[in-house]
């Protein structure tokens, strides 16, 4: 992984971008990463990785509430009482 200084990535800014296009990029500040840099291609696969994530976790807990008794009735009881 390349890290550029905040001020290398600001004068030479294509090269960067370039770069990004190959492997992620970290932009460093005063010796703190503070950005990082990756291509659409990277960003989407982290993105739908989060989704599927997401996805997993809602599903896991929604089998465990349903093993601990909780159906959709009591549920809107629950978020009714709540207005």
């Amino acid at each position: 992984m390349l890290t550029y200084s905040a001020s290398e990535a600001k004068q030479n800014f294509a090269a960067m971008l370039d770069a990004a296009a190959r492997e992620p990029v970290v932009i460093r500040r005063h010796g703190r990463d503070v950005a990082m840099v990756i291509s659409p291609e990277q960003y989407r696969k982290l993105h739908r990785l989060n989704v599927e994530e997401l996805k997993r976790l809602v599903d896991e807990i929604g089998a465990e509430a349903e093993k601990n008794g909780m159906t959709d009735e009591i549920l809107a009881e629950i978020l009714a009482s709540d207005d």
